[in-house]
């Protein structure tokens, strides 16, 4: 039995071709592509080119081509319904199943996505050339649009006196027809009625391109009907698992970091007007799971840009508090407020592209910060209320699913709340074995700029934090220290010094330049969670397990990306091993 196209192409669109070649191939970017070595031939000159953008590996040596399903075949010697299954499982997808019920359902979907399409190409076409649509015309015009955006976007318009039911119905089932939401049944006058009626329509398409839904925005701003409406949710369409240009937006995502979800569709459409193409729009409901997994398949940051006004403040606030559940390592959030009455299409017109990117840049917020200011500003600084805090700001760490990020989460609420609390962070029953007169010389300089830390700087501090104050454990369990490395030479220092006091036995020996400290103290964002379980020693070996070995991951990161530049000058073979050696190890831990 075959696959559904529609089930493959989902798989090729959630997984980059550099992706899957990568695990069995070391290659260098190059331009649009990547090159490397070829795995089908002995070679010293890498004659292996892939390309994400068109999706298809191909060697010149061999002259083997194809896309990631030949290459997983190829590689591994799958027929192709174990490559499939083996693509889907990479991809994080559900693996298919044959049955009646899926063939009819696929037979369905296409004849489904066929009326859709047939729709979209009929008005889109009657927006272009017939004179009834010259309202329309006006107003997109009005708007900056000219034609050449209305055919990128295939925007059409549905005239009010315009049908087409009784063409379609001669061409596709009824059944499906009248449930594909196009339509509504008018009581009165007893047949099926255009539901986009009198509205300029925005094509929503599926991942691979196909139109599975419309918004629809009224032309006659006195009606009494809502100015935009979508369709309604099918067997084939639900809001929350789509996004208004996605499908075109992660052709492009190689050449973004970042891609902006904004409101509307004419904020996407304003916004690509001024080469500002990473931009997307949700359908009017709330951010959902769905559609962060989603978007974090094509980009590693999601800018939610909404409307400088009240409402748009609620809807970010909304937006933070669901969305942070769904962050993950090395993904982020930010949140951008505009100017008030302004939303992006307004402000790109009047700024420009350049001055709404430096906007962007400049006042963007992660939504972790964002949670924090919004909350503190509602409550006061008195003790009940700071507890109140407290409580919300826990059960909104305790929802982010990734137990690494919920951790720094919460340590980063804990950290800015301590500023608003009496009380020390260090505990006092550790804090008389530190010296504080013989400070170290050469980390002096660390106080110099202590705003721009990276991560692994932090999670050297949560290391030494917690060495410091479990002097006694630590001196019990050795162990626990070895194969330890620090790239910050002052906290290598530190540990060094940590490392001879418990060889000497005498850890109130241990001096600390009390400056340095209180730097520990104060960006050590893993703290706060130590505290809570500072008489649970396990949880501590845990909590110190967990950071050691995200620094060896780091580590192990780095020594990849050095030989992989070695080896893309000289093709040594040794080098070729070490580097697979060390991503064995790598995917290990």
């Amino acid at each position: 039995m075959k696959y559904p196209k529609e089930y493959l192409d989902e798989i090729k669109i959630r997984l980059k071709v550099s992706t899957v070649v990568s695990k069995h191939v070391s290659l260098k970017k190059r331009g649009k592509e990547f090159v490397g070595l070829s795995p089908f031939k002995n070679e010293k000159t890498p004659s292996f080119t892939v390309n994400d953008e068109k999706g298809f590996y191909h060697c010149f040596s061999t002259s083997e081509h194809g896309n990631i399903f030949d290459f997983v075949m190829k590689m591994q010697n799958f027929k192709f319904g174990e490559a499939v299954k083996f693509l889907a499982n990479l991809a994080g997808m559900a693996p298919y199943r044959f049955s009646k019920v899926d063939e009819q359902r696929e037979k369905e979907w296409n004849e489904y996505t066929s009326i859709y399409s047939d729709y979209a190409d009929y008005y889109h076409n009657e927006l272009l050339n017939n004179p009834t649509s010259k309202i329309a015309l006006d107003y997109l015009k009005k708007r900056k649009i000219d034609n050449s955006i209305i055919k990128e976007f295939k925007i059409g318009f549905v005239n009010f006196n315009s049908s087409i039911y009784e063409k379609l119905s001669k061409n596709y089932d009824v059944k499906i027809l009248n449930e594909s939401g196009l339509f509504y049944y008018d009581e009165n006058k007893k047949l099926y009625v255009e539901r986009f009626r009198n509205r300029i329509i925005f094509p929503i398409n599926s991942l691979s391109g196909k139109p599975m839904a419309f918004g629809g925005r009224i032309i006659d701003t006195k009606n009494k009907y809502a100015k935009y409406i979508n369709s309604p949710e099918t067997n084939f369409f639900r809001k929350g698992n789509n996004l208004y240009n996605l499908d075109r937006v992660r052709k492009i995502s190689h050449k973004f970091d970042e891609v902006f979800l904004v409101e509307g569709y004419m904020d996407v459409i304003g916004l690509s007007k001024f080469q500002i193409e990473n931009c997307i729009a949700n359908l009017g409901t709330a951010l959902t799971d769905k559609q962060i997994y989603m978007v974090t398949q094509f980009f590693d940051n999601i800018v939610i840009c909404f409307d400088g006004d009240e409402s748009g403040y609620k809807a970010a606030i909304r937006a933070a508090e669901n969305s942070i559940k769904s962050i993950l390592p090395d993904k982020q959030i930010y949140f951008l407020f505009l100017p008030d009455g302004e939303d992006p299409d307004t402000f790109v017109e009047k700024k420009g592209k350049n001055e709404f990117l430096d906007f962007y840049k400049n006042n963007k917020i992660p939504v972790h910060k964002l949670i924090f200011e919004h909350y503190k500003k509602e409550n006061s600084s008195s003790p009940s209320a700071l507890a109140s805090l407290e409580k919300k700001l826990k059960g909104i760490a305790n929802s982010v699913k990734d137990n690494v990020v919920k951790k720094y989460i919460l340590g980063y609420f804990l950290e800015s709340l301590a500023k608003y609390s009496p009380g020390t962070v260090f505990k006092n029953s550790n804090k008389s074995f530190i010296g504080f007169n013989k400070p170290l010389d050469k980390t002096k300089k660390l106080f110099k700029d202590t705003e721009n830390f990276s991560s692994v700087d932090i999670k050297e501090f949560c290391l030494i934090y917690i060495m410091i104050n479990n002097l006694n454990f630590f001196y019990q369990r050795p162990d626990l220290l070895e194969n330890i490395k620090f790239y910050k030479k002052e906290n290598g220092l530190i540990f060094d010094q940590i490392l001879e006091c418990m060889k000497s036995g005498d850890l109130k020996s241990l001096q600390v330049d009390s400056q340095l400290l209180d730097q520990i103290e104060k960006y050590a964002n893993i703290k706060h969670i130590v505290q809570k379980n500072d008489k649970d020693e396990s949880k501590i070996v845990e909590i110190f397990n967990d950071i050691k070995n995200e620094l060896k991951t780091h580590d192990l990161e780095l020594r990849i990306q050095e030989l992989e530049s070695k080896f893309a000058e000289d093709f040594n073979q040794n080098t070729f091993d070490e580097i697979n050696r060390l991503k064995k190890e790598q995917n290990i831990n």
